[in-house]
């Protein structure tokens, strides 16, 4: 357990300012959950500002997969940012951007050949929906308007996000009279090692057979449901989606912002079924967590089908888009993560996630864990004290953020085997408090 140091004015003076004026995410300014000042970060360290120093569970929302201050991404920012920090990319072009697009069509599944760069995750997921709605209108069909989605997902924040996430367990239900109607199938109930039965895809099938006329796309986080519950299915019924979006004529988009670039043991969890989807959707790891960008990735079926339609272009363009900086950290990213041995890492954090997570099981508030490659979930049976919990966990010395009923780690790929069992006791050890 670290030692707390006492806070000091200036750091409570920050601290008032920060609660005066900030409003932080999903925080409420009625009952604000006090914040904690990080001054600096070194691999999976957070150092406090009152001395303390955090193992960083969460990669600061899956994003830092190399941790934090690394030579190489430190290196590729500073280079960059001599040259050119920022250019429009309307009618301009540089080498980070071609470079960055070049590396996500190889290592992306086949048949992904065009890459529309964006800012945010929520924003690469706008920019799919609009892309299938796009196609449709440039192929004549504009009445396919419509999105299937499965039940306990979670795809952004902004509206068309919104409008495909879980419509009533979800964290934007109460968006549910304003945002656009869409369909929902129920959330795959069979896990990844389990025996796959067909009646587990029944409803979905029934549901994109009788909805295909006004279906534009089917949306969905493969194999990983994220921030809507932390849930692992079948690649069968991955790969049973697939196919019945060609069979049905429906597009079929992959939400891979929290699963690209290895977390859950494959470089894209699309790869644990073996399939492509028609549009993909990447960002949180892109660049390690160093700068915010996107990419929304198609197949030349689709950029066709858009750009030979009425518009003659994709009608998008944000204006950060294909940023210099975050494109040469991206690269630079990329190539760390191919250099090393991630799948090895993530294989070892998954195997200790497994046993040191096993004996969570007996706690009598303890509902469920579950392990996929670096995710490590523990359902509680009752939703946490945020509040409460999160100032524990500071005290324990370990960051980690639950939201709901969910206690869950995604640490960065280099996390030691002790790190990993600090960080596992210190949550035990707040659990049974």
């Amino acid at each position: 357990m670290n030692s707390i140091t006492k806070i000091v004015p200036q750091q409570a003076k920050l601290l008032d300012k920060d609660q005066q004026f900030v409003w932080h995410p999903y925080s409420s300014l009625s009952a604000p959950i006090p914040a904690y000042e990080v001054v600096s970060a070194d691999g999976v360290y957070l150092q406090l500002a009152d001395g303390r120093r955090l193992i960083d569970g969460m990669s600061s929302w899956w994003c830092t997969i190399h941790g934090y201050n690394h030579p190489v991404l430190n290196a590729a920012a500073k280079s960059q940012i001599d040259k050119v920090s920022h250019v429009m990319f309307g009618g301009i072009t540089h080498a980070p951007a071609v470079e960055l697009c070049e590396k996500l069509v190889a290592i992306t599944p086949d048949g992904l050949d065009k890459v529309f760069l964006s800012d945010s995750g929520s924003v690469a997921v706008e920019v799919a929906i609009k892309m299938a709605f796009q196609y449709w209108i440039s192929q004549g069909q504009p009445q396919k308007s419509k999105l299937l989605t499965l039940r306990r997902g979670y795809h952004g924040d902004t509206f068309a996000a919104m409008s495909v996430c879980d419509p009533e367990t979800g964290m934007h239900h109460m968006f549910e009279q304003v945002v656009t109607k869409h369909y929902f199938a129920p959330a795959p109930q069979i896990s990844v090692n389990e025996s796959w039965d067909e009646e587990d895809i029944a409803e979905f099938s029934n549901m994109i057979a009788t909805k295909k006329d006004q279906l534009a796309a089917v949306i969905l986080e493969p194999i990983v449901q994220g921030a809507g519950g932390m849930r692992f299915y079948s690649p069968d019924y991955l790969r049973r989606v697939r196919e019945l979006c060609d069979q049905h004529n429906v597009l079929l988009i992959a939400d891979e912002i929290a699963t690209g670039f290895g977390r859950s043991g494959k470089l894209f969890a699309c790869e644990w079924a073996d399939i492509s989807p028609d549009i993909m959707c990447l960002g949180k790891a892109i660049t390690g967590g160093y700068m915010t960008l996107a990419a929304t990735l198609c197949s030349d079926k689709v950029s066709r089908g858009i750009c030979e339609g009425e518009a003659g272009c994709f009608m998008h363009g944000p204006t950060f888009m294909g940023n210099p900086l975050a494109c040469a950290v991206a690269c630079a990213s990329i190539d760390l993560l191919l250099s090393d041995d991630w799948q090895g890492n993530v294989q070892r954090i998954e195997t200790g996630l497994k046993t040191q997570l096993a004996p969570f099981t007996e706690l009598d508030a303890v509902a469920e864990i579950r392990v996929l490659g670096a995710i490590g979930v523990i359902e509680m049976k009752q939703p946490v004290d945020l509040a409460d919990i999160q100032k524990r966990f500071v005290d324990a010395g370990i960051w980690v953020r639950p939201f709901g009923k969910l206690v869950y780690v995604m640490p960065p790929y280099i996390i030691s085997d002790q790190e990993l069992t600090t960080l596992i006791t210190g949550i035990y050890t707040v659990l049974t408090q």
